[in-house]
């Protein structure tokens, strides 16, 4: 991997605050040319230093009303219960975020619902009835005080 120098951090950090600026117009903000910006572009998605170019849309606006923030434990098992677990969770369009954690849980699942009723129906599906889970505990969220992906750079 190729170590990121000042051009490459300017470039990245303009890109966190709008990533539909075009190459040209990083260019004059960091002083490079249209061309040297689409090469560093280039390499930084193809190391995966840049992992996706996406939109951020808000889940209430298009129905999903209900966020929940769950820490799940599972019984003692194997590596292949907690992939399987990891793999459930990961295909789910409910779950927006999760994480296999230290500590007193063994993962921390951010989800969103319609609902409280598609939450309860989601939540038996996923942690009340499923085999592997020993206990949940459900954070409903009340107000979203900061939320994102920009990484300091």
């Amino acid at each position: 991997m190729h170590s990121l120098d000042e051009f490459d951090r300017k470039i990245l950090k303009l890109l966190q605050q709008n990533n539909k600026i075009t190459a040209e117009e990083l260019g004059n903000r960091v002083h490079l040319s249209t061309s040297a910006v689409q090469r560093r572009l280039a390499r930084l998605r193809r190391e995966k230093i840049i992992e996706a170019d996406v939109s951020v849309i808000s889940p209430s606006a298009v129905g999903w009303g209900i966020s929940c923030v769950v820490d799940v434990s599972l019984h003692l098992g194997s590596s292949e219960v907690i992939d399987s677990y990891k793999e459930l969770l990961s295909s789910c369009e409910e779950v927006v975020q999760c994480y296999y954690v230290t500590g007193s849980f063994d993962f921390v699942v951010i989800v969103h619902t319609k609902d409280m009723k598609h939450y309860e129906r989601f939540s038996k599906q996923y942690f009340m009835d499923h085999p592997a889970v020993k206990q949940f505990y459900t954070h409903v969220v009340i107000d979203k005080v900061k939320s994102g992906y920009g990484i300091a750079v």
